[in-house]
């Protein structure tokens, strides 16, 4: 039986991220073969996955890549917070955002992608780095925009590594303008989308459903201050203007300079570049949106061992 040395097991670890004492295990197992004790680790990683799958990820992080003309906005999931912080974790959302960008942001695509170095899926990646970092995870969605002349401008609110935070933006400007000038207005319209949070992007693509609800409800506002129909169909007017212009990208007010619609802003741009400049798309992403958070049991041992 092959010696188990302290060499043997930091090259394995080193080699699976795995811990020391599942990496000595491994090579126990496996007479000192270091190729087969991978494959035992993935074996056990992969059963570890299973164990762990209904476990709720609503960390993780958001991440950008982008080639000018295309951009795409990732989010891979984990358990907890510290998972995110972790320098494999943040290497494993960079290469899942470099292949959706090989894919223009098709989550499918993606996920089917063989992984940057490995012989197997990114679906595959995902569910061996459960078995190593030892955490639910999952790579969630997806999202990419295209223009076909112009600049796709992303943006990390907050990043804790390059390209990578808790809020990812993408905003699609068509133009035959200078790229440099694109490319930062196009900065300063995703740091308005990550403030605001549209909606829509105009009034005609707002959610029928939305604007019907709003509508109702100012309608029966109106109504109790008893004045009469054709006054409160002004009035209604007035208010979902008002409505518009909190919601709607194009409508509302930049951030930056607090005092011009998004719409003009992009209209002066065109002016100064000299040529026609077209707000073609946005994406907002953030981390665990819609994702219901719960305590679980791995919170709790974890308090309990912070404790």
């Amino acid at each position: 039986m092959a010696q188990i040395t302290a060499a043997l097991v930091k090259e394995l670890r080193d080699k699976s991220g795995a811990g020391m004492m599942d990496c000595k295990k491994a090579l126990a197992e496996n007479d000192g073969d270091i190729e087969a004790s991978m494959d035992w680790l993935r074996q056990k990683g992969i059963a570890k996955a299973e164990k762990k799958s209904g476990r709720v990820a609503a960390e993780g992080l958001v991440a950008v890549a982008s080639n000018g003309a295309t951009a795409v906005a990732v989010e891979v999931n984990s358990e907890t917070d510290f998972v995110a912080r972790n320098e494999g974790f943040q290497a494993l959302v960079n290469s899942v955002a470099g292949v959706a960008l090989e894919n223009a942001g098709d989550f499918d695509a993606t996920n089917a992608a063989t992984f940057p170095g490995a012989s197997h899926s990114v679906e595959a990646e995902i569910t061996e780095a459960v078995g190593t970092i030892g955490e639910n995870m999952t790579f969630r969605r997806s999202v990419g925009l295209t223009v076909p002349n112009g600049v796709v401008s992303t943006y990390i609110h907050n990043a804790v590594a390059p390209n990578q935070g808790k809020l990812a933006v993408l905003v699609a400007l068509e133009s035959d303008a200078d790229a440099g000038v694109l490319e930062a207005l196009g900065k300063q319209l995703a740091m308005h989308v990550a403030a605001t949070n549209p909606q829509s992007m105009t009034i005609e693509e707002m959610d029928p459903a939305a604007v019907e609800r709003e509508k109702t409800v100012l309608i029966e506002q109106a109504r109790e201050s008893g004045k009469p129909d054709n006054i409160i169909e002004k009035m209604i007017i007035g208010r979902m203007n008002k409505f518009y212009q909190e919601v709607v990208f194009v409508e509302q007010t930049f951030v930056i300079d607090g005092e011009t619609k998004i719409k003009k802003v992009i209209e002066n741009a065109a002016k100064d570049a000299g040529t026609d400049i077209k707000l073609t798309g946005y994406t907002r992403m953030e981390v665990g949106e819609g994702i219901e958070k719960v305590e679980d049991d791995f919170a709790a041992e974890v308090a309990a061992m912070n404790s």
